[in-house]
């Protein structure tokens, strides 16, 4: 597995696949699960994903902190590389953080699909 280093990149894949649904479906699992009020059609176009998710992140990391680092930990995005995130503009960290939750929703889905 190429692991992607853009959403682009990621989203491209997901489609070279055929994955893109799984990733969303996915995706609605872990929101789900972390009880974060959000979920999303299957075929909702990859921008406005990215965009509704990135508005979630930083509504989280504004408001409801807590929520927040229940999400990271379901949805299980690296510690490390959150920590190695700038903090200093919550709009950068945030969309920082949403293509974290992308890339280790993908790895869910590819690696589902490939050793299934």
């Amino acid at each position: 597995m190429k692991i992607p280093s853009s959403f682009d990149s990621l989203i491209g894949q997901a489609n070279e696949l055929n994955l893109y649904q799984k990733l969303v479906l996915q995706l609605n699992k872990d929101l789900l699960l972390a009880n974060v009020d959000l979920e999303f059609h299957e075929d909702i176009l990859p921008t406005s994903l990215k965009l509704l998710l990135h508005e979630t992140v930083y509504k989280l990391i504004q408001e409801k902190f807590t929520e927040y680092l229940n999400l990271l930990y379901i949805i299980d995005v690296s510690e490390s590389q959150v920590k190695a995130l700038d903090g200093e503009d919550v709009v950068k960290l945030s969309e920082a953080v949403t293509f974290l939750i992308l890339k280790r929703e993908w790895q869910k889905v590819w690696f589902r699909n490939k050793y299934s």
